[in-house]
């Protein structure tokens, strides 16, 4: 797998990806690539990182495997591309944020409007098996993404980390809570969401009000 990433993201990770465990994962996911369907398409694996430069880094929203549907996954965390129907956990994420900022919901799926305000849509794990949802966990990807939420919280001070659900929240070990903002709350997708985990939550005000605070830029959600 040929690396390609925003330069200040391969500063910080080089010695990941100079590491054993991720020349293993490289060859596996190259391996992966040349043998079965796999989303996102390869280009787009470091998306999430591209549109949001580590010092540009406000919001952090992290998922746990991408889409496994025909043309979903475009690199970004519950985001699809253009023209894609939104699958459940998105739907839910566009009603609790017209319930909480009576914003309307939007036709386009593709969130990576707001990866370019700063916000990082980061799975856990970057890249899936079409129609085999976790087939690329536990080979290397969460290690690597444990080390990016780490690097974040050393490296920078007063990011909002959104963790929706028991993965994201098991998450929280690797923050340092007296610089970061933690928010939580169940999960979007519908198991969780209809269960009352996830709808009221006010994530996406609440972001906006910590931002606004800290004299920064509010995102437009």
């Amino acid at each position: 797998m040929e690396v390609s990433i925003e330069s200040s993201w391969q500063k910080v990770l080089q010695d990941e990806f100079n590491s054993d465990y991720f020349k293993e994962l490289s060859e596996f996911v190259k391996a992966e690539y040349s043998n079965q369907i796999v989303y996102p398409p390869a280009s787009k694996i470091f998306a999430s990182f591209d549109a949001a430069p580590l010092d540009q880094v406000k919001v952090v929203i992290i998922g746990q495997d991408p889409y496994h549907g025909d043309g979903q996954a475009n690199g970004l965390c519950f985001s699809v591309a253009d023209g894609i129907a939104h699958p459940p956990s998105l739907k839910n994420i566009f009603k609790v944020i017209e319930s909480d900022l009576s914003l309307p919901i939007p036709e386009s799926g593709n969130l990576e409007r707001w990866a370019k305000q700063g916000v990082l849509l980061l799975n856990a794990v970057l890249t899936v098996r079409k129609s085999d949802a976790g087939s690329h966990a536990k080979k290397g990807w969460e290690r690597f993404t444990d080390a990016v939420i780490k690097t974040i919280s050393q490296e920078r001070e007063d990011v909002i980390f959104l963790l929706w659900g028991g993965f994201a929240k098991g998450k929280a070990k690797l923050i340092d809570k007296k610089k970061h903002h933690i928010l939580t709350s169940g999960h979007p997708s519908p198991l969780s969401a209809n269960r009352g985990y996830w709808f009221g939550n006010k994530h996406f005000s609440q972001v906006n009000e910590i931002l606004l605070k800290m004299g920064k830029e509010t995102i437009q959600w």
